[in-house]
This record gives C-alpha cells, sequence and structure tokens, in this order.
C-alpha cells in the first residue's frame, strides 16, 4: 500500500512496523499512527507522483477510497509539523478521464487544495533545464556555445525594433545560453501558443516532441545533410510521419495531415519545398520557405483556437546570423501566393485544415472554357490600348481589307497569338503593309504594327482572373467568412491588375517600313505602366526619339524633300508624302502640313498657288502672311519653288522648262549700219500660255491599277476632255475557260461597254489573230 511504502522509505523496517498491521489489511492509518510513522529528528520529503493513476487501478479493490483517506490524515499530519513536506502530482487537466476518474479527481483536488498550494512545478526556464538533463548528456555549455550565442545576439541587438516586444533583446545572452542547443522560440512556442490547447501535455508532449525532433537533427547533422547551429522552430522534422503524428495528437486534430504535406513536408512536391528549388541560392541554402512554412505552423498551434503567426514572431524564429531579414517576408508573400491551406490576414498567418482560397482557385481554373480566356484577352488588349491620344487604332485584322487604307497614322494590333517570335509573323504584317484588299497600298507608312510576344503568359492571368471571378460569384454556396471574402476582393483586383500589366509587357515589339522599304522591328524592352500614361503614349515617345513620327515638320524640310520631278507640288500629295513614303517622318496629324506650308509662303521657301486653265497661277501667295485655314490640302492646290515663284511675280509668266511655259521665238540679228550702234528693239511682249494637254502609255502592274487612277485619273474623271483607252492581255496559260469569258462579256455589258472580247490561242504566239466571242 502507499502507506506502508512510505513508512519503509521513511523509517526502514522499524518505520514500516508501526502501519504493518494496516499495510496487511489494506486500511488507511489515522491520524496518531501516521505521527508515529513520521521523523521527528530529521527533515523528510513525502512524493506521491501520478496519484490518479493508482486510483483508476485500484478503484474496484477499494485501496482508491483508503488512499483518499489516508491523503487526508497525512496532509493534516503534515500541516501540524515544520520538518516534512508533502507533494503530490495531478494532472493538470482532465483530459481522457472517465466519469469516475473525474469524480475522483474531483475529491481529491478539493481536499488539496483546502490543506495545501497549487505549485506549477516546469515552468520557463525550469522547462528548458528539465528538457535539457532528459534528452542529453548534460554538463553546462559546450564551449562551441558562446560563439552561437554571441553570433546570435549580434543579430537580434542589429533588428530589435522587427521582432516581437516580448523577447528580451537586452538579456539575450541568457536567454539563449538557457535553451541552448534549442532556439528559444523551440520552447516558448509551447508555453505562448499550445498550453492552452485541451490535448497538450506540457512537459510529457514537450518532451516526447523534442525527443523524435533531436533524433532527426542528430541524424541529419551526422549524415551531413543540414548543420544548423541552433535547433530552431523551422528545422521540426514534419517530413517524418511519426513526428507529425506526435504532433496531430497534441493538437488534437489529426486531419492537418492534409495541410502539412501539401503545403510543408512531407510530399516530394509540398509547396514549400519547391519554393524552395525555385529560390535563389541563399534561399535554398537556408531552406528559408519550408523554415518559414513550419514556424507558422507551430505558432499559429495549426489553427487550433484561432492561433495566429505573427510576422515578428516569424523573422525571430527563422533569422539567423548572415541571413537577410527582408527575404523572410519575400518568402511568406510566396508562399501565401501558393500555399493550399495557409491563411494571410495583414501581417498574420496560419494553417488549419480547411482549404484556403488559393486551392480554390487552383480546381476553379482548370475548368474555364478557353473561349472565355480568348475574349477576355481580346478585352484587355483593347482596353489597355484604347487609352491615350486620338490616334487611328485597327485590333485584330486577319486580312489586308480590314486596315483602311487612308491618309492617318493607324495603329494596327495584332492578336496575341501571333506572336513577334514566330517567323510567320513578319511575312503576314509585310503582306497586309504592301495590299490593300485586291489593290497595293498606297498609305503604307502610315502603318505601325504593335505585336505581342509570348501570348500564353497573357492567356494565364485572364483565366487567373476569370476563376477568381467565378469563385466571387459562387461565394455564398462556399460559405466563405468575412476575412476570405476580403482577401477574394483583394485578389480580384490583383488579377485585373495583372492582366493590364501582361498586356503592357507582352505588346513590346513594333514593326514599321523604313526607308528601304523593308520591315523593321523596335523592341521596347521591359515594359510596365508606371512608364506611362498609357501605352499608346509610350509608343508614340519612343517613335519621336528615333525620329520615326513627328508632330510637326519645318518648311525646309520640304524644300530639300522636293522631287525632283515635280516643279508643282500638289498640297495633297505633300500631306500624303508623309504617310506613303518611310523617308518622311509619320505626322501625327497630316493636317499640320497647312501650318508648314504657311510658314513655308511667308519665309518665302516656295509659293502657294492654283493653276488657271491658260497655265497661270490663281492664287498666288509668296513671301506674304498665310493663315493655315487658308490652305487647301487638294490636288487642284500646288506649291511651287521659290525660283518659279520669284520669276512668276517678275514677269506674270510661269518659268521656262516648266510644265506649260511657252517657247521663246527667235528673232534674227539685226546688223548696225556703218558707224552707227544698234538701236535697241522694243521689249517682245508676253506670248500668252497655251493651253496643253498630256498623254502616257506604259505598263501598269496589276496590283497598283486603284492607286494610278487615284493618282492619275481621279482629278479628270468628270471631265469631257478626258478619254481613257485601256488594252488588257492575259496570256494563255492562265487557261481562261469559256465561263469566265461569258461572265466578263456580261460585266463589260453592264457597264455599256462593248462586249467583244479577243482569244488568244497559244499557237499563235502574241502576234496572232484572234477570234471574236460574243
Amino acid at each position: 500500500t502507499p502507506w506502508g511504502e512510505i513508512a519503509w522509505q521513511l523509517g526502514g523496517e522499524a518505520g514500516w512496523a508501526v502501519v504493518a498491521e494496516h499495510d496487511r489489511r489494506g486500511t488507511a492509518p489515522g491520524g496518531d499512527v501516521i505521527e508515529r510513522m513520521l521523523p521527528r529528528d530529521r527533515p523528510a520529503l513525502v512524493l506521491l507522483d501520478e496519484l490518479m493513476n493508482y486510483v483508476s487501478r485500484n478503484r474496484k479493490s477499494g485501496l482508491a477510497a483508503q488512499l483518499y483517506a489516508f491523503l487526508h490524515s497525512l496532509s493534516e499530519a503534515v500541516r501540524s509539523r515544520d520538518n516534512v513536506v508533502l507533494a503530490v502530482s495531478i494532472p493538470a487537466s482532465e483530459l481522457e478521464m472517465s466519469a469516475e476518474d473525474e469524480s475522483d479527481y474531483g475529491r481529491f483536488k478539493k481536499l488539496l487544495d483546502r490543506v495545501g498550494k497549487a505549485v506549477l512545478m516546469s515552468a520557463e526556464a525550469e522547462t528548458a533545464e528539465i528538457i535539457r538533463r532528459r534528452l542529453f548528456e548534460w554538463e553546462g555549455l559546450p564551449k562551441e556555445a558562446g560563439a552561437t550565442v554571441r553570433a546570435y545576439r549580434q543579430w537580434l541587438a542589429a533588428h530589435r525594433q522587427q521582432l516581437p516586444s516580448w523577447f528580451p533583446v537586452d538579456k539575450a545572452d541568457a536567454e539563449l545560453a538557457a535553451c541552448y542547443p534549442f532556439h528559444p522560440s523551440v520552447l516558448s512556442v509551447f508555453e505562448r501558443k499550445w498550453q492552452g490547447l485541451p490535448r497538450f501535455q506540457r512537459t510529457r508532449g514537450i518532451l516526447r516532441l523534442l525527443a523524435l525532433w533531436v533524433s532527426r537533427a542528430y541524424r541529419e547533422g551526422f549524415e551531413g545533410a543540414h548543420r544548423d547551429p541552433l535547433i530552431t522552430l523551422g528545422t521540426a522534422p514534419l517530413e517524418d510521419p511519426t513526428f507529425r503524428s506526435a504532433v496531430f495528437e497534441q493538437l488534437g486534430e489529426s486531419r492537418l495531415e492534409a495541410a502539412v504535406t501539401t503545403d510543408i513536408a512531407g510530399r516530394a512536391g509540398a509547396h514549400a519545398l519547391r519554393l524552395d528549388k525555385e529560390a535563389t541560392p541563399a534561399a535554398r541554402k537556408a531552406r528559408l520557405h519550408r523554415k518559414i512554412a513550419t514556424v507558422v505552423f507551430f505558432e499559429s498551434n495549426g489553427g487550433q483556437q484561432r492561433g495566429e503567426a505573427t510576422l515578428p514572431e516569424i523573422r525571430l524564429a527563422v533569422g539567423e546570423p548572415a541571413l537577410d531579414i527582408g527575404i523572410i517576408e519575400q518568402g511568406l508573400e510566396a508562399l501565401a501566393d501558393a500555399c493550399y491551406y495557409l491563411t494571410a490576414t495583414g501581417n498574420r498567418y496560419r494553417f488549419s485544415f480547411q482549404p484556403n482560397l488559393n486551392k480554390l482557385l487552383a480546381d476553379r481554373r482548370a475548368t474555364i472554357p478557353p473561349r472565355d480566356i480568348e475574349e477576355r484577352v481580346r478585352t484587355e488588349v483593347q482596353q489597355v490600348f484604347n487609352a491615350g491620344r486620338n490616334v487611328e487604332r485597327v485590333f485584330f485584322p486577319e486580312q489586308s481589307n480590314q486596315v483602311p487604307d487612308r491618309p492617318a497614322l493607324t495603329l494596327v494590333v495584332l492578336a496575341p497569338d501571333r506572336d513577334a517570335r514566330d517567323p510567320e509573323t513578319p511575312r503576314f504584317i509585310e503582306t497586309l503593309t504592301r495590299e490593300a484588299g485586291a489593290s497595293a497600298r498606297t498609305y503604307k507608312s502610315a502603318l505601325i504594327w504593335a505585336v505581342a510576344e509570348d501570348g500564353s503568359a497573357l492567356a494565364e492571368e485572364a483565366r487567373k482572373l476569370l476563376a477568381w471571378e467565378a469563385i466571387e460569384e459562387e461565394a455564398e454556396d462556399r460559405n466563405l467568412d468575412e476575412a476570405q471574402r476580403r482577401q477574394l476582393t483583394e485578389n480580384i483586383k490583383r488579377a485585373r491588375r495583372d492582366l493590364r500589366e501582361a498586356v503592357w509587357r507582352a505588346y513590346k515589339n513594333l514593326f514599321l517600313l523604313d526607308d528601304t522599304q523593308g520591315l523593321r522591328r523596335i523592341d521596347l524592352g521591359l515594359v510596365h505602366s508606371s512608364q506611362a500614361d498609357s501605352l499608346v503614349s509610350l509608343i508614340l515617345t519612343r517613335l519621336r526619339q528615333e525620329d520615326l513620327v513627328a508632330d510637326g515638320v519645318s518648311p525646309n524640310f520640304l524644300v530639300r524633300q522636293w522631287p525632283p520631278a515635280l516643279p508643282e507640288w500638289s498640297t495633297r500629295q505633300v500631306r500624303d508624302a508623309f504617310l506613303a513614303s518611310p523617308k518622311f517622318p509619320r505626322l501625327l496629324n497630316p493636317e499640320v502640313v497647312r501650318e508648314t506650308i504657311a510658314r513655308g509662303v511667308e519665309a518665302g521657301l516656295f509659293a502657294y498657288v492654283g493653276k488657271r486653265g491658260d497655265g497661270g497661277y490663281d492664287p498666288f501667295r509668296f513671301e506674304e502672311p498665310l493663315r493655315p485655314e487658308e490652305v487647301e490640302l487638294s490636288g487642284e492646290m500646288f506649291l511651287i519653288r521659290r525660283e518659279a515663284a520669284e520669276a512668276w511675280k517678275r514677269t506674270k509668266q510661269p518659268v521656262a522648262g516648266q510644265a506649260g511655259a511657252p517657247v521663246a521665238p527667235t528673232t534674227p540679228p539685226v546688223t548696225p549700219p556703218p558707224g552707227g550702234t544698234v538701236p535697241t528693239p522694243p521689249a517682245p511682249a508676253p506670248a500668252p500660255a497655251k493651253p496643253c494637254g498630256f498623254r502616257w502609255q506604259g505598263e501598269l502592274p496589276p496590283r497598283k491599277w486603284m492607286n494610278f487612277y487615284t493618282a492619275m485619273l481621279s482629278h479628270w474623271a468628270n471631265s469631257p476632255h478626258l478619254r481613257v483607252r485601256v488594252h488588257i492581255e492575259v496570256d494563255p496559260a492562265a487557261c481562261v475557260g469559256e465561263s469566265q469569258l461569258a461572265v466578263m462579256g456580261q460585266a463589260l455589258r453592264e457597264l455599256g461597254l462593248a462586249e467583244t472580247i479577243e482569244r488568244i490561242r497559244p499557237a499563235e504566239g502574241p502576234e496572232a489573230k484572234a477570234d471574236e466571242a460574243g
């Protein structure tokens, strides 16, 4: 019996003889017997450990009831003595007790509380000392501990403002020495965060976990895998199934298995392990993401009782000498974006068995239809390019007739799936640049092509945004809490911003004609939205820097670029040249040519004139003020060179050699009389300018027929003096069939033209006679 054992240990055989009869019968001795059993000449400590275990085992034999009576008498006897101490250990909680155990526990606790004082035996520094003595052959701090303590103390002092206020940085030496070889956060986390958990066993639980922990750390150090200066919270071997089971048992939540193995360790593809593999060398060597995730798990006690890990606590537990404290926050951000069971609220983090929004996102992304993704990408591209200056825009053309051929600077945005790195893309651009439907393009230089690079990145950002928006629509059905709803709102905002930035990054390639009529590619480099108020503005700024686009042009430029074959340059041709020829800068607004002409006229660089039927000029503006709004850009108004303008101003005649200028008549020489002088003949009266027509013939490339009509015939289309004779010849090799000839004959009839078409036979050659087809 307990009283027989106590009497024997206190007094040997003589002491046991005092209670021998009670020991044999199993009945508790009274107070007078206990008084004789306790020594009077020396101090004594009576320790009763695992009281409830004894009670539970001996309840049916009746010894449990006798133990209560004995403990009552013993406590009363000890209370009256000053040389005896009675210490009884009972559990701190009623975990895993039966109804009978709970009843007995309540009776014993009331008894002991009435006659004694409750003392927490293992607290703070004592816990550390108990653990060290139980787990190690402890003979005090080893020699190498001093260097480790000093290194950590210096690191802690340098970052004191970023650490939790409860940690005594000024006493870091003592704190580190008291916990060595453990980091202070390893032991304190159980005191701060875990002791409130119903299933947590304060001393035994810690000892069991740390025994497994130390064993794993020793094995890894021996094998050379990792050698850490301290056993830190981030090195907990959560990849070990035995250790995980022990942790879950103390937490009282086995459902955390999926969270740990998916996000921290236990599987080859765990998110923290993957992030470490993809990290910088410094982060990879420190196993940064694995350590951070493990610290969050312990500091948030697996999410039980809404436990959370704060950023300062994470810094304290993960930080170590030579580690840049800034990369800890970067690691947290990466984990928050990747993990499925980690919840981040501000600077507070926790793991739980409930999947977070990242898990919902991963599941929802797989269900987004490709058509929705393509539509969202195109919509976002249009929104990005529609912002900014008012230049013409054409989106996603697939045929040349979808790109207008007009004298206006036009930004052509190709579809995201036409990658700039694909060799087919430049060929596609060149075809659409040179063709406008069935005709050749006139204003080739007006086109600036914006082309994406790696459109797959755009598709992924659009997929993510669509998935977040779908989750938002399903928020009610998914029972999202308030914190998740707030995070979802932020995630949608960020996804929209990321998609917009992806458009900026993707469309970094420009294509346009260079001055050799070839296609030039301009790489804008790394582009982001902070560089300009719009992507169009950024593009125009770059083109201005390379003198490919201009807001205006000097009159001297017109003088230098004057076509030698044109003594009279129509104002419409002047305007069109800036968007038809790559030798000219592209004008953002071709109408500024009016101002250029007005300034050139006033400066006397050229004259602005209209042509009369007799070859003269009316109006004639030269070396006089001219308002831009007075300048007409048409085929009826012209610029003439300074020399021609000065000659006209003197004689009111066109300069000889110009179109319409008369040839001066020759006069016979006058012979002077003997001894006399030749009289000065009177100046001949200017011959009136005679009207003239013109004739042209030549071979015309079929694709330039519309350009030819616009440039040569459109001015005279309504004139009764214009006659057009057309000779069309299709080689027999084209194998024109009878049905095609019939269709062309019908077309001629509808046009009111002669429907006679001559056939050319292969044997007849180019000079062959032809049959008539009616």
